[in-house]
C-alpha cells in the first residue's frame, strides 16, 4: 500500500514501525460547537483509512482526543479559548458544552458509520501529562517562561517548517487574519505550551502548575494524549490541511525534542470541503450540518457516497446541485443492487479475480473514487449475482455504506411511500417544481420533472394534485 505523505510530499510504500500493528492518531474536534460537514469530511476519510488497515490484516490501534480547553480562537497564541466562546454563547459552563457538543459530535459520526477510535480521550483528563512533558522540555532547553507562560523556542530546532518550503521572514506573527502579536515570544514562530496568569482573566477551566495557575496550548495536547497511549513512535498522524500548519508543524517540534528522536512516519491530510463561495466554515453562510441535511431530506449516508466520489487530497465542492447527483447516483446503485438474487455459491476464484480491482484502488493512496467504481465493475461482471453480493459486502467492510442493507429497504417496501426519508424528499420536488409552475418558470419545472425521472420517479398531473410512482 502506498500513501501520500505530507511530510515527505511523495507517495511512500506504507510499512509499520512495528511489523503487523498501527499505532494511528486522529486529531479530534474542538468541542465548542457542532461539527460542519467540512470537518466531517475529514473523519470519513480518516474512517476508511482505518478500516482499509483493518481489512488488509493490520492489527490498528487508533487514538483521537477531544479538545475540550486550550484551543485559542487565533494560531499566534492570542484571543478568546474556543471553549469558553461556546459557554458564553450558550450561557452554559465549559464542561456542560464539552458534553453536548461531544455527544453531538459522536451521533453525526453513527449517522456517516464513522467508527468510533478504540480510545478517546478528552485534553482535561491529561493535565499530569502535559506538565511532566513540559518540565522536560525546559530541562533540555526547548521551553521558556516569559510573560508568566511557557513558550517553546524554535531556534533550538534545525528545522522547523517541515510541511511546506517557509522562509522564516516570508511568515508573519500568525497566519489568519486579526492575529495580534504576542510580545513574549523571543521568536515569532514560537508558541505556547502553558498559559498562565497573563491569559485566563475569565477562564473557566485552570489547574495548578510549577508555573502558577493556568491551561495547557492546545498544541501539547495532541503530542501528550498521542504518546501516552501510543508510545514513543507512531504510525500515522490524520488531521484536515488546515492543521498541518501551525497544528501538526507544533507536534513534532515538541515530540521530537521531548523523545529525542523521529516521532511520526507518515501524515495524512485531508483537503477541504468547500461551498462556491470558499471555505467552509462555522462563521460564514449556512451551518451545514448533518442534521440540516437529514432536515432537508437527504439520508447521512449519501453525503458519505457524495465524500468517496472523490479522491481525499482533492478539494470538494459542496452544493445541493452536487449532493442531488449523488442522490441520483445513489438510489440508481442500489436499485441494481436490490435485483440481485441471494440464492446460489460464490464462485470463490471469480471472487479473488474481481477484488483485485478494489484492493489496487485502495492501495493506490486510497482511491475510494475508484474503490466504488469497483462496486459497478462487480455489476456488470460475469459472475453470477451470490458472488456480486459477496463483493459487495466485502467491499463494504471499508465503504460503510451499507449498500446491501440500503438495498434490501427498496425490496421490502410494498409501496414505494412506505420509505418515508425517500417519500419526503420526491413530495418536496413536487411542491417545488408545483410552484414554479405557478410562477410560470416552466424551465425550472422541467429541470425538476427531469431530475424526478432520472431518479426512476415518473410524475402524474390530475385533478387532485400530482402523484407519483416508479417507473
Amino acid at each position: 500500500m502506498k500513501l501520500y505523505n505530507s511530510l515527505t510530499r511523495t507517495k511512500d510504500e506504507f510499512i509499520p514501525h512495528e511489523p503487523g500493528k498501527v499505532s494511528m492518531y486522529t486529531c479530534g474536534p474542538t468541542v465548542y460547537h457542532f461539527a460542519h460537514i467540512g470537518n466531517l469530511r475529514t473523519y470519513i476519510m480518516e474512517d476508511v483509512l482505518e478500516k482499509y488497515l483493518r481489512y488488509t490484516g493490520l492489527a490498528v490501534k487508533r487514538v483521537m482526543n477531544i479538545t475540550d480547553v486550550g484551543h485559542l480562537s487565533s494560531d499566534a497564541d492570542t484571543g478568546e479559548d474556543k471553549m469558553l466562546k461556546g459557554a458564553k454563547r450558550e450561557k452554559k459552563t465549559v464542561m456542560e458544552i464539552a458534553k453536548f457538543y461531544t455527544d453531538a459530535f459522536f451521533a453525526d459520526c453513527k449517522k456517516l458509520n464513522i467508527k468510533l477510535p478504540d480510545v478517546i480521550e478528552p485534553a482535561t483528563g491529561c493535565i499530569d501529562e502535559f506538565i511532566k512533558v513540559i518540565e522536560n522540555l525546559i530541562e533540555k532547553e526547548y521551553a521558556y517562561e516569559a510573560g508568566g507562560n511557557i513558550y517553546f523556542d524554535t531556534s533550538k530546532l534545525k528545522q522547523y517548517y517541515l510541511f511546506n518550503n517557509f522562509e522564516e521572514e516570508d511568515l508573519q506573527d500568525g497566519v489568519r487574519e486579526g492575529v495580534e502579536k504576542d510580545g513574549n515570544k523571543r521568536n515569532k514562530a514560537d508558541f505556547v505550551l502553558w498559559f498562565t496568569k497573563s491569559k485566563f482573566d475569565d477562564q473557566e477551566l485552570k489547574w495548578d502548575s510549577p508555573w502558577g495557575i493556568g491551561y495547557p496550548g492546545w498544541h501539547i495536547e495532541c503530542s501528550c494524549i498521542s504518546m501516552k497511549h501510543l508510545g514513543e513512535y507512531l504510525d500515522i498522524h490524520c488531521g484536515g490541511i488546515d492543521n498541518a500548519f501551525p497544528h501538526h508543524t507544533n507536534e513534532i517540534a515538541q515530540s521530537e525534542a521531548y523523545v529525542g528522536h523521529k516521532w511520526c512516519n507518515y501524515w495524512f491530510h485531508v483537503l477541504h470541503l468547500n461551498t462556491n463561495d470558499g471555505k467552509m466554515s462555522k462563521s460564514k453562510g449556512e451551518f451545514l450540518t448533518v442534521s440540516l441535511l437529514e432536515k432537508k431530506g437527504y439520508n447521512p449516508l449519501v453525503y458519505r457516497f457524495f465524500c468517496l466520489q472523490s479522491h481525499y487530497r482533492k478539494s470538494l465542492v459542496f452544493t445541493y446541485e452536487n449532493l442531488d447527483n449523488a442522490v441520483i447516483a445513489w438510489e440508481k446503485l442500489l436499485a441494481k443492487i436490490a435485483k440481485l438474487d441471494k440464492n446460489g455459491e460464490v464462485d470463490t476464484a471469480r471472487f479473488e479475480e474481481l477484488k483485485r480491482d478494489f484492493v489496487e484502488a485502495m492501495d493506490n493512496d486510497l482511491n475510494t473514487s475508484l474503490g466504488v467504481t469497483a462496486v459497478y465493475n462487480v455489476l456488470k461482471a460475469d459472475t453470477n449475482d451470490a458472488t456480486k453480493l459477496a463483493l459487495i459486502a466485502d467491499f463494504d467492510r471499508v465503504l460503510s455504506l451499507n449498500l446491501i442493507e440500503e438495498a434490501e429497504k427498496l425490496n421490502s417496501a410494498e409501496e414505494p411511500a412506505e420509505n418515508d426519508e425517500f417519500a419526503t424528499r420526491i413530495e418536496e420536488l413536487i411542491a417545488q417544481r408545483a410552484a414554479a409552475k405557478k410562477e410560470k418558470n416552466f424551465a425550472e419545472a422541467d429541470r425538476i420533472r427531469d431530475e424526478l425521472k432520472a431518479q426512476g420517479i415518473i410524475l402524474e398531473d390530475t385533478a387532485d394534485g400530482t402523484k407519483w410512482k416508479r417507473a
